[in-house]
């Protein structure tokens, strides 16, 4: 841009470059000689280069700073002090040397001040984005403010809420299904009493400290790396995680909800920071004894130890204390009489409660709360008193209601804390005419038969049934007990008592979907090399055959040992087809059937039709005869879902559940395919042939298309039926428990009701019956699907049929009742096939084996027999003639799982 500039007038312009003269001379200074440390001035045009563009650029007030003082040290070297001395300093002001003249090179301008120098401007490359020390340094405690800052600020907001509100309560109102109201429960119904400390023992405190808060009373009221970990695994989708400090559950059971959520978790916090320092310590845990829930209703430990132990909170000794605090942590699961579930029994309980007790105590006394000799005093756990029930839930009321409520908190967002805070409008399932007619059913048949002031043997009787619909789940009707203020296990719900023969349509329904395995294969197969079956397929159902494997090896348990399983009355029955074998309830055909299908598929069947796993017993051979013990209800629900043609449903209490006008839960139908319709289908139908004309006769009275099965356990200790029809799904439970004694042990039945033994087809049957007739009054009769034809005829070890069977080895038949129960046809004796279960030779095969093994082991005429007809009776025949009874592996002396 020079060139442009307008040049001015000689000897007028820029005065301060020019040499001036010497003070008192006149004459001008000459211009200091080049080199040396002024040398830098070398012209204007040299200076104009040399100055920064915008600082002061070509006018006279160019000299600064360190260019002036240069200029000025040369001024008064050439013409001493004065103007003359100014002038030169103007001058060396704008040639000086430095970082603005040429003497010190090229230009570079200083940094410009950056409050966060970020990127680094005296970096290069990677450098210039690594932060300095004093930038980490200083964003870290930036950030630690901030958040102590934004901390100060929430905890000014966050006040504490109202106590007496935030623990109000209201009575629940349960309503029958067709919208009448059915009991008031809840609320009113729950023991609260408050009681100041000095009327809680120090026991009791000292207990729950030494559990739960070894640091209480020096602690601030919270734990932050609990709360961040809690939070954090909430955060992630993980487990959920409770306060953990008492101050903590206290403000939680106090002021908060019960949900698991980070918004909770935050409040929870707060709040409990400025309890933690606004309350005295004793004040808190007052609070957290009297407002924690320790079970059986009672809230605060006033009430538990009344509910408990019968006492007030200020007598309790240090061992009873130690057990109310394991309440504290799920009294479902710590309460010796038992909870809500397969997972709290009372010997799963009791067990968990004792241990959770000497825990306890021994805490104490690792943190100096218990003398070891206090501790030695107390060995034995303080066994609580049978729990009390309110008058208001009497009857079965008190059972429908324990079955609801054990619904919503497994099945809706609903905690068992807010259930029992009350002030829920719960619609149930439960019809009032059914119930009624249950109630009715069995208290007719017990008051005629059950006399227990006359027979000893008539004690401790108990009764229990579920009625379900198909294809929906609803549970329309139960029967817990005779009333739940007195006897406070629900029959209806899991009591692990056996189920016996009504097992085996499970078994049949997995023959016939998954087949029985190829004995040449190996033990897994798959559905390729399987052969599903059919009705017509014929088993051995003597009298304590020897159990055979798929590979018709002879079955061992781990120590080597046979099993013999025993028919009711010992009876062999000889070649008979599964719908015969399960008419009569034979136990031979099913316990070869589950082997030769596979005691998984079995269990697996069961499951898919809507038993529970953990109500299943292992996995052994008696598994098929019903050694699980799965509830009345899921049982009822199981073979609802053979009457829906296969479709499963689960079985339900509560339709919806209201709050303040709002839908808090609404039930959503659950219903999917188990099994095929030919399947579920030719199950019923079976099960039909029961009903007309086998063990389970009696319910024929009810008049309209039905099916069903008996079944009565080893040493007569329970029995059952299990039956449908189309509408409606029921299955009745009979069995004797003393459930007043300490150890609750199922006893047997012989002579109970004055007859010899009971059997499902007895009591349980006449109560369906009874039952379901009332049940069904104004419905109209519906038949069941016409089955489709299924599976193959097959035959197990030593029941094929010889070139010409005697009449003993001919099943029982009608075939006008049914077709498939004619006389199934084989191959000829010299024919070939592949399926060695429909191939003559394979009859010939079991006849020498079973012929030569019942001779030698069962007798010499079972051995003679046996080899002549192809083994169907001769070993098992003789077995059950001349044999001798050494017991069972599995039934104990008598060797028997299931009797009918």
């Amino acid at each position: 841009m020079s060139e442009h500039r307008r040049k001015p007038p000689q000897g007028r312009g820029r005065r301060a470059a020019q040499p001036q003269p010497s003070p008192g001379t006149g004459r001008r200074s000459a211009p200091p000689p080049r080199g040396g440390a002024s040398s830098s001035y070398g012209g204007r045009a040299d200076a104009r280069r040399a100055a920064p563009r915008g600082s002061g650029g070509g006018g006279r007030r160019r000299a600064a700073g360190a260019g002036a003082a240069a200029g000025a040290g040369a001024g008064m070297a050439a013409g001493g002090m004065g103007g003359g001395g100014r002038r030169a300093g103007g001058a060396g002001g704008r040639g000086g040397g430095g970082p603005y003249g040429r003497g010190g090179g090229r230009f570079q301008p200083p940094p410009r001040k950056r409050f966060i120098d970020y990127p680094r401007w005296n970096k290069a490359g990677f450098g210039r984005w690594v932060p300095s020390w004093k930038l980490v340094l200083g964003s870290f405690a930036g950030f630690l403010g901030l958040i102590i800052g934004l901390s100060g600020i929430a905890l000014a907001m966050v006040g504490v809420p109202d106590q007496n509100e935030a623990t109000k309560q209201q009575k629940n109102v349960y309503y029958w299904a067709n919208g009448k109201q059915m009991v008031v429960a809840g609320g009113g119904d729950q023991n609260r009493q408050i009681v100041p400390l000095a009327q809680i023992p120090k026991s009791m405190q000292n207990a729950v400290i030494a559990a739960e808060n070894e640091s209480f009373y020096e602690d601030p009221g919270v734990d932050p790396v609990g709360i961040v970990r809690a939070v954090g695994r909430m955060a992630l989708g993980g487990d959920t995680q409770s306060g953990s400090t008492i101050t903590q559950q206290y403000v939680k059971n106090t002021y908060l909800d019960q949900s698991q959520t980070i918004t909770r978790k935050v409040k929870e916090l707060f709040i409990s920071i400025k309890v933690g320092a606004t309350e005295k310590k004793q004040k808190i845990l007052e609070g957290y004894l009297n407002t924690g829930y320790y079970g059986r209703g009672a809230y605060g430990i006033q009430a538990a130890a009344q509910a408990y132990y019968r006492k007030d909170a200020k007598d309790l000794n240090p061992s009873e204390s130690a057990f109310l605090s394991a309440t504290l942590n799920g009294p479902n699961l710590y309460d010796p009489a038992g909870g809500i579930g397969s997972a709290a029994t009372k010997e799963k309980n009791f067990e968990r409660a004792k241990a959770r007790w000497s825990w306890t105590l021994d805490r104490e006394v690792q943190t100096g709360r218990l003398s070891k000799a206090t501790r030695a005093e107390y060995t034995k756990f303080p066994m609580p008193k049978q729990p009390k029930k309110s008058t208001e839930l009497k009857g079965q009321k008190g059972y429908m209601v324990d079955v609801v409520n054990n619904y919503i908190t497994a099945n809706s967002d609903i905690s068992d804390r807010e259930l029992k805070q009350g002030g829920l409008r719960i619609h149930t399932t439960f019809d009032k005419k059914k119930m009624a007619d249950m109630a009715a059913a069995v208290k007719k048949v017990r008051d005629a038969n059950i006399k227990p002031e006359d027979r000893e043997v008539d004690k401790y009787v108990q009764f229990g049934g579920a009625s379900v619909k198909p294809n929906d789940g609803a549970i329309v009707a139960m029967y817990g007990g005779d009333d739940a203020t007195t006897h406070f296990t629900n029959n209806a719900d899991y009591t692990g008592v056996q189920v016996g023969s009504t097992f085996k349509p499970f078994v049949l329904a997995s023959a016939m979907r998954d087949g029985v395995r190829n004995p040449k294969g190996p033990e897994v197969q798959g559905s390729e090399a399987r052969t599903p079956v059919s009705p017509k397929s014929v088993y051995n159902g003597d009298n304590k055959i020897k159990l055979r494997n798929y590979n018709r090896t002879i079955w061992q348990n781990e120590e080597g040992k046979e099993w013999r399983q025993r028919n009711d009355g010992n009876q062999s029955m000889g070649r008979i087809n599964l719908r015969e074998a399960m008419k009569e309830s034979v136990n031979t055909p099913f316990i070869q059937l589950g082997m030769d299908v596979g005691v998984d598929k079995v269990k697996a069947a069961a499951i898919d039709a809507g038993l529970n796993e953990d109500s299943l017993a292992r996995t052994t051979p008696t598994f098929s005869l019903g050694t699980s013990a799965p509830s009345a209800i899921r049982m009822a629900n199981a073979y609802g879902t053979f009457a829906s043609s296969g479709m499963k449903s689960e079985p339900y209490s509560v339709k919806r559940v209201e709050k303040d006008g709002e839908d808090v839960y609404t039930h959503q139908k659950q219903v999917k395919s188990a099994f095929e319709a030919r399947v579920a289908d030719n199950v019923t139908n079976v099960l039909e042939t029961v009903v007309q004309d086998g063990t389970g006769k009696a319910a024929s009275a009810l008049g309209r298309p039905a099916a069903g099965k008996t079944g009565t356990t080893d040493d007569n200790k329970s029995a059952w039926f299990a039956g449908y029809t189309p509408q409606l799904s029921t299955s009745i439970g009979m069995w004797r428990v003393n459930d007043k004694a300490k150890v609750q042990k199922f006893q047997k039945m012989y002579g109970v009701g004055g007859q010899e033994s009971i059997h499902g087809a007895s009591f349980p049957a006449e109560i369906w019956t009874e039952y379901m007739t009332g049940a069904l009054s104004g419905t109209p009769a519906k038949s069941f699907p016409a089955p489709e034809p299924i599976g193959e005829p097959v035959f197990g070890v030593g029941a094929s049929p010889s070139p010409t069977p005697s009449p003993t080895d001919t099943p029982s038949q009608d075939p006008s009742q049914d077709p498939s129960q004619s006389p199934s046809q084989s191959p000829s004796p010299s024919g070939t096939c592949d399926n060695p279960f429909v191939c003559n030779d394979q009859g010939q095969t079991a006849g020498q084996d079973q012929g030569q093994d019942g001779g030698n082991d069962q007798g010499q005429d079972g051995g003679n027999t046996g080899g002549a007809n192809g083994g169907n009776t001769g070993g098992a025949n003789g077995g059950n003639t001349g044999g001798a009874d050494n017991g069972g592996l599995f039934g104990g002396p008598t060797g028997s799982r299931e009797r009918d």
